[in-house]
């Protein structure tokens, strides 16, 4: 940590001193960006650049030793209980009180409770994924470190991006629901407080002032402690869980089985286009395994952490899905404030004040939480230099990276100001599921890939088993948005990942024993994680697609014109300074006969 300080002076040359400092070339300290002609010269080696990049893989001491760049370590002060509540408090907020509602209406009616257990099995199988990351990389870094480790800078880059849109975005979602339940609370109409700019486009218009003061006051908590946001977020999920257990057995106790016919009005085609919308519902838990840093014992409290919240989250979801449709009937749910308006419904006017405090203590949790974990990501990212090393740097006092908070709370804030919930939902959950079946295909990398020990022959295998999984999910999903009735293909598809998987679980054998915690049932498990959120994907709307499309364009702009030369720099230095020895090989196809021994 002194290294830093002393190379303050402008003396040293080491990437320490450029990563942590105030100087004002915190931004862009990087060899390639020193004088006009640098930056030149390194446009024209893009293309020997980028293969280099994608060619390539962090290792795990690697992604350890670059924690050094934030000048200050983050303080370890969580347990497995802290994780647990984190992880409640992290998930349990607008998907459950807002979108719930919105779906049972229009998409999935009483069903809505199958698509939340789809989507739970989705999240629960990428948990497991997480976990083992987690456990052996215990960075803030989260799934932008596991993939720079298993697929390379270049895909982890963009996912990475992926990363923070999805946080931003979630942030902004839940900051709308806030304001909505607020004016439930206030006895107004959900949109009450929303100002409405006719001259702005549609669903841009409705601007949330109340939202941004959210934002704000997050922001002001999530800088201050971790511990004492743990210690927050642990009193609001306490008052929560209370708030949830009401709405279960008074809702039920105002049941009547006959809001449950029809049970399934839009067939299965609307439960899974439900599921992947609910998927939002679940965004979140990924934020805990961005707190391993702070983990007392990562091999314990993570998985404990992640694998309990997520049973307890997912179990609570079905009981409000099922109380919903049995105290109204899913035409008359209100997509706005769902369980406020239920009670109202059934006589219980008094009982949509007590809901609406808690869905808004829910939501304050899930912002705090998602401010703490976007933060931990930004400040991993620019570690790497791939995002300006200044957002790496963690305050000495209060052990958090303040600059990266503050600003990741800024775009939330603007993005909450003018954008409505079913833009953001739809976009997030694209996001989301590609980051998650990223994870799952590092997963098996991890597994069934070490350079120096798996053989030529078995990568080649590997790779052809991966492809073919990936591909027979993407063709399934394909099937199912673009086809209403048909089922042929599915008898194709389905198959054919059934045996790529077991292709690769016997004629692949498996070079990376984990050292601490492992998932189970590999290649089955993360195959399956693979299959089911590719074909998630398959029932969201086109427009959500082009704007992740259009996301995923700039991010490619910015990674070819800054990221990757920043990233190429640090790389070539991280060789002598962290002393992790040479950049273990990315994509095996481009092994060298002395790495795989053949």
């Amino acid at each position: 940590m002194g290294t830093a300080e002393e190379d303050n002076s402008g003396t040293g040359t080491g990437m320490r001193r450029r990563g942590c400092s105030y100087q004002k070339n915190d931004f862009l300290p990087e060899e390639s960006f020193r004088t006009f002609g640098n930056y030149i010269n390194a446009l024209k080696q893009t293309p020997n650049r980028l293969v280099d990049r994608v060619l390539t893989r962090s290792k795990d001491q690697a992604e350890m030793a670059v924690k050094n760049r934030s000048q200050n370590e983050m303080k370890k002060t969580l347990t497995w209980w802290d994780l647990i509540w984190f992880g409640m408090g992290a998930v349990i907020g607008a998907g459950i009180f807002v979108l719930t509602g919105l779906e049972a209406k229009e998409e999935a009616g009483p069903a809505v409770v199958l698509s939340f257990v789809v989507s739970g099995i989705s999240a629960m199988l990428s948990v497991f994924c997480y976990t083992e990351f987690a456990v052996e990389i215990p960075v803030a870094g989260g799934s932008f470190a596991y993939l720079r480790v298993e697929l390379g800078d270049f895909m982890a880059f963009i996912a990475a991006g992926n990363i923070l849109l999805e946080y931003v975005i979630g942030g902004a979602a839940v900051a709308r629901s806030w304001t909505s339940y607020f004016a439930t609370l206030l006895n107004h109409h959900p949109s009450d407080f929303r100002i409405h700019a006719h001259a702005l486009a549609n669903n841009y218009n409705e601007l949330d002032p109340i939202a941004v003061g959210v934002c704000i006051c997050i922001c002001i908590l999530a800088v201050l402690s971790t511990k004492g946001s743990s210690r927050l977020n642990y009193i609001a999920s306490i008052v929560h869980i209370v708030v949830i257990l009401f709405i279960i057995i008074a809702g039920l106790a105002k049941s009547d089985t006959k809001n449950y016919t029809p049970f399934t009005p839009f067939g299965a085609r609307g439960i899974f286009k439900a599921s992947a919308v609910l998927f939002f519902a679940y965004v979140g838990f990924d934020a805990v395994s961005t707190m391993a840093e702070e983990t007392k014992d990562p091999a314990k409290d993570i998985p404990i952490g992640l694998v309990g919240s997520m049973i307890i989250t997912t179990t609570l979801y079905c009981l409000l899905a099922i109380t919903l449709c049995l105290m109204v009937p899913y035409q008359d749910v209100d997509p706005d404030a769902p369980f406020s308006v239920a009670f109202k419904h059934v006589g219980w006017s008094w009982a949509q004040y007590l809901v609406a405090l808690g869905a808004l203590k829910g939501m304050t949790s899930v912002l705090l939480v998602g401010a703490v974990g976007q933060a931990r990501y930004l400040t991993h990212i620019a570690r790497t230099h791939m995002m300006p090393p200044w957002f790496a740097i963690v305050d000495a006092k209060t052990g958090t990276p303040v600059n990266a908070t503050v600003v990741m709370l800024a775009a939330t804030a603007i993005i909450a100001f003018f954008t409505k919930l079913e833009i953001l939902s739809n976009l997030l959950s694209i996001s989301t599921l590609f980051i998650f079946m990223l994870v799952a295909v590092a997963l098996l990398v991890r597994r069934y890939y070490v350079s120096g020990v798996t053989t030529a022959a078995n990568r080649n295998k590997l790779i052809g088993f991966v492809l073919t999984i990936v591909g027979s999910a993407i063709a399934t999903a394909a099937y199912w948005g673009v086809s209403t009735n048909g089922w042929i293909l599915y008898c194709i598809t389905v198959p054919i990942w059934l045996l790529a998987t077991f292709g690769l679980w016997y004629f692949v054998p498996q070079a990376h024993n984990p050292r601490l915690w492992g998932v189970p049932l590999v290649p089955w498990l993360p195959s399956a994680s693979i299959f089911i959120n590719i074909f998630l994907l398959g029932s969201i709307d086109k427009d959500s697609f082009i704007r992740f499309a259009i996301w995923t364009g700039f991010l490619l702009l910015y990674y070819v014109f800054f990221g990757l030369h920043a990233s190429y720099d640090t790389a070539k230095e991280d060789e002598a300074e962290l002393k992790v020895g040479k950049i273990e090989e990315g994509i095996p196809a481009s092994a060298t006969k002395s790495e795989t021994g053949v």
